[in-house]
């Protein structure tokens, strides 16, 4: 409890950051419908949001260590704000690209910070309680942020303002705590190869985890209302998928740590496929079926990431390990840079199945790639714990890296 209350502002400024920029996605998907923008351009929205969320990952630790991390924070902070209130000044859907681009930038960069904050005060001993406390805090707020949208009215400068205040607001604990700056963090190599070298189908499986996860976060309220959901049942259908790739961890996390992760991968790709499918072929579900499928759909793609990650770890030495989560999430933030695009024309010229039959394309890609993998490479000689690995900032290595070994 000392632990938690300890972090109590930065864990609250992680609540009003993800509430904020949580939201602002599906109310620009539902807005850009109101205002006429095209399911193209809709699309291009969500992918300047993982433009900047790499810009920001790459750029943050250099600005902490120019002006220190609650500067940065903040700097971080009213770039999002800006982006936030702008939206209904210019009405335009290349403006409001640029302001995604701010919305991903803040999200990377205040999580970098944050999570920078964290590394210098756990230990060895507290490293794992404080991941947990910080995947509930984040995950508990990114499910409430998907709800904001049954009443969030699109295309209203109200909406988008109540946002900015969220987003604003974040900058109170983090500004006002008393708790001593750490040093800067000494920046991770941007190494690719990195991943490609130690495990090309983690690799891979990363690519296809942003395919999943960009393309539902960001296109997934225009397959919501193509299919007749209402704003708020779309607020409810967003919720399914992160309620039901929480709701994954655990068992999968147990069979990663148990059984061959390239078996766990292909398992759960199949299990992709197959809701995808059923999405996909099955017309006229009921509102209570669409839920459904949304919570299967995460649960079966949410947890693939973190299965990659472990599988790549397993082949990586202690001092690889944040440039090595670096790796990872750099093939994440390329393939969520093409997702929603993807995704967004799918659904104009072919209506709200494409997007599915999409993923489901992607995931028997990676079936068939994992059992090529498995006929070239036997299983890995040592086992590193399986960790639900947020996609937040490069320096998640530094977190996550000692738990890793503890096992």
């Amino acid at each position: 409890m000392r632990l938690i209350i300890s972090f109590a502002a930065l864990f609250l400024s992680v609540i009003l950051l993800q509430l904020s920029t949580g939201g602002v996605g599906p109310l620009d998907a539902l807005s850009g419908v109101v205002l006429d923008f095209t399911t193209a351009e809709i699309g291009l929205l969500g992918s300047a949001h993982y433009v900047g969320f790499f810009i920001g990952c790459w750029w943050a630790p250099r600005l902490m260590g120019s002006i220190g991390h609650s500067r940065a924070f903040a700097a971080f902070t009213s770039a999002g704000a800006i982006g936030l209130i702008s939206h209904m000044l210019v009405i335009d859907p290349w403006a409001w690209t640029a302001m995604r681009v701010a919305s991903g930038l803040c999200v990377a960069g205040c999580y970098t910070v944050i999570e920078a904050w964290l590394q210098s005060r756990v230990t060895n001993a507290t490293r794992g309680r404080t991941m947990g406390s910080y995947r509930v805090v984040d995950m508990g707020a990114s499910l409430v942020a998907q709800m904001l949208i049954s009443v969030l009215e699109p295309a209203s400068y109200v909406s988008y303002n109540l946002l900015a205040l969220l987003c604003c607001a974040a900058l109170l604990p983090v500004t006002l705590t008393r708790t001593e700056q750490p040093e800067t963090p000494q920046t991770p190599r941007l190494r690719p190869m990195l991943a490609i070298t130690r495990s090309p189908l983690a690799g891979a499986a990363v690519i296809v985890a942003a395919l999943s996860s960009a393309s539902f976060r960001m296109v997934g309220p225009l397959y919501g209302q193509g299919v007749g959901l209402a704003a708020d049942q779309i607020a409810y259908f967003l919720a399914a998928f992160v309620a039901g790739g929480a709701l994954a961890q655990i068992p999968v996390g147990w069979l990663a740590d148990r059984y061959d992760r390239r078996l766990v991968l292909i398992w759960l790709s199949v299990a992709a496929i197959g809701s995808c499918t059923l999405t996909a072929l099955t017309h006229d579900l009921s509102t209570v079926q669409i839920l459904l499928t949304a919570g299967l759909f995460g649960l079966t793609t949410f947890p693939i990431y973190s299965v990659a990650a472990a599988h790549a770890h397993d082949y990586a030495e202690t001092s690889e390990r944040v440039e090595l989560s670096a790796a990872l999430m750099f093939f994440f933030a390329i393939g969520a840079i093409a997702a929603p695009l993807m995704a967004s024309w799918l659904i104009a010229a072919f209506g709200p199945p494409a997007m599915f039959v999409m993923i489901a394309v992607g995931h028997a890609v990676l079936v068939v790639f994992g059992i090529l993998r498995m006929r070239v490479r036997g299983p890995a000689d040592k086992r590193t714990r399986y960790i639900w690995s947020p996609r937040t900032s490069f320096l998640i290595g530094r977190l996550t890296g000692q738990t890793r070994d503890d096992q």
